[in-house]
Order: C-alpha cells, then sequence, then structure tokens
C-alpha cells in the first residue's frame, strides 16, 4: 500500500501545474516515522515551490505546521475541536491554525478500544511526550534548509563523445560515393561492436 501511495504521490508531483488542485491525505503513513515525514515535508516544499499548485495537505506530522514560516503561501488550518469533561467533541469547523495537540487517544477510545488499551495508550503518551520534551525537535525546521527545486539547478554534464561519434562527425557525406558510404557504415557498426 506504501508503494501505491508513493506511484500515486508521484503522478501527482510529476504531473501538477499552477492551476491544479492537489488534495493529499496523510502522506508518509505507510513506513517508518521519520521516512514518512520527511517525504511529507519534501513533497510540501515541491507542491510549494515547484508546482505552485493550489493544495489540501491533510497530515498528522505537527512538525510540517512550522513551514508556514518559511512558505510565503502556505497556511496552516485545522478542524475545531471542543474538549469538554475529558471527551472531545468534534465542531465539524475549519479553523485557522495548527491543532494544538493530536486527539488520537480520545479517538480511539470513541472507536471503542478497550479501556486497558486506552489506559496504557496515555502512559507510552506520557512517556514519550517528556522524552521529547528533554530533546525537543522544535528546532528541525530551522535544521532544514528549504527545498531547493527551483534554486539549485543540476548542470547538466554533456555526455563525452564516443568513438562513432567522433568517425561520424570527421565524415564529409557530399563527398562520399555510395560504394565509400557503405564501407564508412560497416567501419562504424564494427567499432560500436567494440564499445
Amino acid at each position: 500500500t506504501f508503494m501505491v501511495e508513493m506511484v500515486e504521490t508521484a503522478a501527482i508531483l510529476n504531473q501538477a501545474g499552477e492551476r491544479s488542485l492537489v488534495i493529499l491525505d496523510e502522506i508518509g503513513r505507510g513506513t517508518a516515522t521519520f521516512d514518512g515525514l520527511s517525504i511529507a515535508w519534501a513533497t510540501v516544499e515541491h507542491l510549494h515551490e515547484v508546482n505552485r499548485c493550489r493544495s489540501l495537505f491533510a497530515t498528522h506530522f505537527h512538525e510540517l505546521t512550522a513551514l508556514s514560516e518559511k512558505l510565503d503561501r502556505l497556511s496552516n488550518v485545522t478542524m475545531m475541536v471542543k474538549e469538554w469533561q475529558g471527551d472531545v467533541i468534534f465542531l465539524h469547523e475549519v479553523g485557522p491554525g495548527a491543532a494544538d495537540r493530536s486527539y488520537g487517544i480520545q479517538v480511539a477510545r470513541l472507536a471503542g478500544l478497550p479501556a486497558l488499551v486506552v489506559d496504557r495508550a496515555r502512559n507510552v503518551l506520557s512517556q514519550l511526550e517528556e522524552t521529547d520534551r528533554k530533546n525537543p525537535a522544535s528546532q528541525l525546521i530551522d535544521d532544514l534548509p528549504l527545498f531547493q527545486a527551483t534554486v539549485r539547478r543540476e548542470q547538466a554534464v554533456a555526455p563525452k563523445a564516443s568513438v562513432v561519434e567522433d568517425a561520424l562527425r570527421k565524415l564529409d557525406l557530399d563527398e562520399l560515393t555510395p560504394r565509400q558510404a557503405l564501407d564508412a557504415l560497416y567501419d562504424l557498426k564494427k567499432q560500436l561492436g567494440k564499445s
């Protein structure tokens, strides 16, 4: 499934133009966290800098919201929620900004996961968040330079001419008899066989 997602994303990135509308949902979810985050990050930058199209990009990677500081046409929006008596209520409204936190555990509880699983997930989340506070990844946005596809163009290196190409350039086709042309063709074919 991840390969299918990548093939579809590749088609979008290779074909979308400035008048396209691209809608992507959770790019990078089917692989390791940092792989997925990296792919999603580069995809957002590519859509902004290369395709320059309108895009809706839904993601659970909170780190991507920091890109709005570096990409002038990117703005974050979030689905509005309200917390009430330990529950989360989805308001079905879009508002400006980024989500202040994830509601995955609340959604898991709403979906009917056993209470033991939900409680254990809360404990694991607390431990992970504590570890993250000790090693913040919030500086990630400053550590990664903006995608430079439009700035850094690979210099095309002309391939070295082959022996056959050199021999063809030396031929004066207007001065060759039909027999000389045929002989030259046979010589070129022999040279191709050697390389």
